[in-house]
């Protein structure tokens, strides 16, 4: 993809957030990270290509990228822990973006590793934008890709930012979201286990929870895995065509 110019560039970030939402993808995160990549080309004049850099209990992880290229380069920032991106990440978001105004020039001491990789792939200049994130939650940065030096100027980085900004309110969306859905999921599954004990045994619904919680503490596998299991079982079980083989749950008599 060849870099783009633009008279105005701020007059496409509303649009593009605007498309953003449109797409009622926010339920996925990791669909919603694809659709920030790809939306920050469009917003964001000069950028070749986009990518995530992503921070998840101290692993620094690459994804989302927008082509081949900025794949292996967010790969590389992941793997060296060194680059823009990175940089970025442990950064305060209030601190602004991370630039590298020529990685084969004036700024390939910064990343004395990184640098001369992305130089070789025809990448000049980066643009890293910390997306903040809530406590708790892996943090990540936008990774925007230039093949020309000195690519990114006062008005670039201050509409980068701005989509920054909007992208991660909707990723905080998509993430809420996303938790809630696993929530309802993991009540539903033990829902459907507490009835199949209480059925099985003629046991309250408290005591059928108290049932799985001692095999969740016995076996030492969570609440869900034991209800998840419990109910596969179930499910299997209704499908056999004899009674024959049957097996014991972890920690429940059957």
């Amino acid at each position: 993809m060849s870099p783009r110019s633009s008279d105005d560039p701020v007059a496409p970030l509303h649009r593009s957030v605007q498309d953003l939402v449109a797409r009622r993808r926010l339920r996925n995160v990791d669909l919603t990270l694809g659709d920030i990549t790809a939306t920050a080309l469009e917003v964001v004049p000069r950028a070749a290509g986009a990518g995530i850099t992503c921070c998840r209990d101290d692993r620094v992880e690459a994804g989302h990228a927008t082509d081949e290229h900025v794949g292996r380069l967010d790969g590389y920032q992941a793997e060296l822990e060194e680059g823009p991106g990175v940089t970025a990440l442990r950064g305060d978001p209030a601190d602004g973006p991370v630039v590298a105004v020529d990685l084969g020039g004036v700024d390939s001491y910064r990343w004395p590793r990184f640098a001369p990789l992305a130089a070789h792939l025809g990448y000049r200049s980066i643009l890293s934008i910390h997306l903040a994130a809530a406590n708790g939650r892996p943090r990540r940065a936008l990774n925007l890709y230039a093949t020309e030096p000195q690519a990114f100027d006062d008005d670039h980085r201050l509409v980068a930012t701005a989509f920054a900004a909007q992208a991660a309110a909707l990723l905080h969306g998509a993430e809420e979201a996303q938790h809630l859905i696993r929530a309802l999921e993991s009540r539903d599954v033990i829902a459907q286990a507490k009835g199949i004990l209480m059925e099985r045994f003629g046991i309250t619904d408290e005591a059928a929870f108290a049932m799985l919680r001692t095999s969740s503490q016995e076996t030492n596998m969570k609440l869900l895995s034991v209800a998840s299991w419990l109910v596969g079982e179930a499910l299997r079980r209704n499908e056999e065509t004899t009674a024959d083989g049957q097996q014991s749950s972890p920690g429940i008599a059957t």
